[in-house]
């Protein structure tokens, strides 16, 4: 059955795209009324890599100000690796958020597909879709949900790559994140691709942007997120909507940027009106 608009949207952020400190993160929050985030980073530094005084006051601090994290964001499989490396050390990570996530109360954990290092491309996808379905068969067992992001590795190609590896994997354990804004560094369209891959859905990062990329606020840039919204309206979409307005923090491109609130929280009210636009506002 199709749906007329969104059912009323958990909205969150990546937290570090507000500042490296969780103080900032947690502040920039409150700014827009809003009370879940995406974790990174907290002090520059990924949340399995915490050592566990520092992950303790994140889990504490969240408590507090009573903020739900909705997704954890791994660096499994992601622009920072490589096919060839070490295996070894995305399992040792997944085990280390595995205890993480539980004391956070989150399920799911972004990945992506692992970008190429000069093999050919049959055995790319091999050895991929190999580590696909056994990081899905690990997360299953430990009760979490890897969500795999439309950005760098093999399934990130397109639609079609993308269902292979949720074919192959064939787990509850592996869903996807959507990006609206990824299509824009990726030559595609986020509506056509959402489309297709809508109804496997689960979490989706809310960006926009110009050809180049360079990024703006919601609802300023070439992205039809207006069109996009639409389609996980009419997919019964549930899961959170989470801001990345990469207006200072873009990490895949190596820039190491403090954040800024005003952006973050300038790109949440956005967002907020877009959905007011689509007959969904919180």
């Amino acid at each position: 059955m199709r749906r007329e608009s969104l059912a009323p949207p958990v909205l969150a952020g990546i937290g570090d795209e507000a500042g490296p400190a969780l103080a900032d993160q947690v502040a920039a929050l409150a700014e827009l009324g809003w009370s879940a985030i995406e974790l990174r980073t907290v002090d520059g530094v990924r949340i399995a890599d915490l050592d566990d005084a520092a992950f303790d006051a994140v889990a504490a601090t969240l408590a507090e100000h009573g903020v739900s994290t909705v997704c954890v964001d791994s660096a499994i499989g992601d622009w920072s690796t490589l096919i060839t490396g070490d295996f070894g050390r995305d399992l040792a990570q997944l085990r280390a958020l595995e205890r993480r996530c539980a004391r956070l109360g989150a399920r799911y954990v972004r990945v992506m597909s692992y970008p190429n290092d000069g093999l050919h491309d049959d055995e790319w996808e091999r050895r991929v879709l190999r580590r696909m379905r056994e990081l899905a068969l690990r997360a299953e067992q430990a009760d979490l949900v890897l969500l795999h992001e439309n950005c760098a590795g093999w399934a990130g190609q397109g639609a079609e790559h993308t269902l292979r590896m949720l074919e192959e994997a064939d787990s509850p354990a592996l869903r996807l994140l959507f990006d609206t804004g990824n299509g824009l560094a990726y030559g595609y369209s986020a509506l056509d691709q959402l489309t297709v891959l809508a109804e496997h859905v689960e979490h989706v990062h809310i960006k926009d942007g110009l050809a180049g990329p360079v990024w703006t606020l919601p609802g300023e840039g070439e992205v039809d997120l207006m069109g996009c919204l639409k389609v996980l309206a009419d997919n019964g979409y549930r899961g959170a909507l989470s801001i990345e307005p990469h207006l200072s923090l873009r990490p895949h491109d190596g820039d190491g940027g403090t954040g800024a609130a005003e952006g973050f929280v300038a790109a949440g009210r956005a967002l907020a009106r877009l959905l007011t636009r689509v007959g969904s506002a919180p």
